[in-house]
C-alpha cells in the first residue's frame, strides 16, 4: 500500500488560492514472490527459479513482462555487468490457476525478458525456469549470487521479487586412473596412478572418510604403494592377491581445497583444483 496526496489551486482575478492537501491511499493488487529450489550452487549446477504472480483484484492483468537480471553485477574498471546465471533454453513452464499453458515468448536471454504473462482477476500465475552457474558465478567460500525479477506491464507499477542462493561449502571431487606401461609385459611390472582433484572450496579431510577401490585384474603381486610421492604405509589400504581387490582406508586420502581466481577485467573466475594422488604398482 501506497500514500499519494493532490492539491489543486484555484485562480481568480490575478489571484491564487491553493486547497487543502488530499491524502490517499493506493493499494496494489498485483503481488510477486520469487523463490530458489536448489538449497545452493557449485559451478555449472542447473538452478530453478519459481516466480509467483497472485492478483485479489477484480480484472486481469494481461501482456505483463518478466525481467530477470540473472544476479547480474560489475568488475573491472571500466566497469562491464556480467551475469554468473545462464538461462536453460526452453525450461519455461508458465501455468495460471495450476494449469500449465503456451510458453510466453522468450525475447532476451541475458538479462532474461519473457513477454506474454497473463493473470486472472482473483487468481494466480507461476513462471517456472532453470538457469545455470557459469563462470562469472562466485565459488569461495561465503558466496552467494541474488537475482531479482521485474514485472512490469499496462496497470500496475513495476514490481520486484529477489531470492539468493549460497555456494556449496564442501568438496567437490573426481577421480582419473591412467595405466602404465601400455603394453606390460607379462611377469612386468604394472602401474595404476590415480589422480584425485578437488573443484570445491573446501577441503576432503579425515572427516569425509574418502575411500578408493578397485578390483586389480590382471591382478598384482609385490604391491608398491605410494601416495602424493610418499610411500604409503600398509595401515592405510587392503589388497587381496586372491580377488585382485584394494581398498584404501576411509579418512586415508584426503584432498586440498580448490583455488579461485577472479579475472579484474572480464569478471570470469578460473578454478585451480586441490589434487591429490595415488600410485599403486606391482608385477603382472
Amino acid at each position: 500500500m501506497a500514500t499519494f496526496t493532490n492539491q489543486a489551486q484555484l485562480s481568480y482575478n490575478n489571484s491564487t488560492a491553493s486547497s487543502n492537501v488530499a491524502v490517499g491511499e493506493l493499494v496494489s493488487v498485483l503481488s510477486a514472490e520469487k523463490t530458489v529450489l536448489n538449497p545452493d550452487y557449485t559451478n555449472g549446477d542447473t538452478i530453478t527459479y519459481i516466480v509467483n504472480l497472485v492478483n485479489t483484484g477484480d480484472t486481469a492483468y494481461t501482456g505483463l513482462t518478466l525481467s530477470d537480471n540473472l544476479g547480474a553485477y560489475q568488475v573491472g574498471e571500466p566497469a562491464v555487468t556480467v551475469y554468473p546465471l545462464s538461462f536453460s533454453a526452453n525450461t519455461i513452464k508458465y501455468y495460471t490457476n495450476g494449469v500449465l499453458q503456451t510458453t510466453p515468448t522468450v525475447t532476451v536471454t541475458q538479462p532474461l525478458t519473457v513477454t506474454g504473462i497473463s493473470v486472472p482477476a482473483k487468481g494466480n500465475a507461476t513462471i517456472v525456469y532453470e538457469t545455470t552457474a557459469n563462470n562469472f558465478a562466485p565459488l569461495a567460500a561465503g558466496s552467494s549470487i541474488n537475482n531479482t525479477a521485474t514485472i512490469s506491464g499496462v496497470g500496475t507499477t513495476d514490481l520486484t521479487a529477489s531470492a539468493s542462493i549460497a555456494v556449496a561449502d564442501a568438496p567437490a571431487l573426481n577421480i582419473t586412473k591412467s595405466i602404465s606401461p601400455v603394453p606390460v609385459s607379462e611377469n612386468g611390472t604394472l602401474t595404476y596412478t590415480f589422480l584425485i582433484q578437488n573443484t570445491g572450496n573446501a577441503p576432503a579431510d579425515a572427516a569425509d572418510l574418502v575411500t578408493l577401490t578397485d578390483t586389480f585384474n590382471p591382478r598384482l603381486a609385490n604391491l608398491s604403494v605410494t601416495y602424493n610421492n610418499a610411500a604409503w604405509a600398509q595401515t592405510n589400504y587392503s589388497y587381496d592377491e586372491t580377488t585382485g581387490v584394494f581398498a584404501t582406508t576411509a579418512g586415508a586420502i584426503t584432498v586440498p581445497a580448490a583455488t579461485y581466481t577472479q579475472n579484474a577485467q572480464t569478471g570470469e573466475w578460473t578454478i585451480v583444483p586441490g589434487t591429490s594422488t595415488l600410485v599403486v604398482s606391482g608385477t603382472v
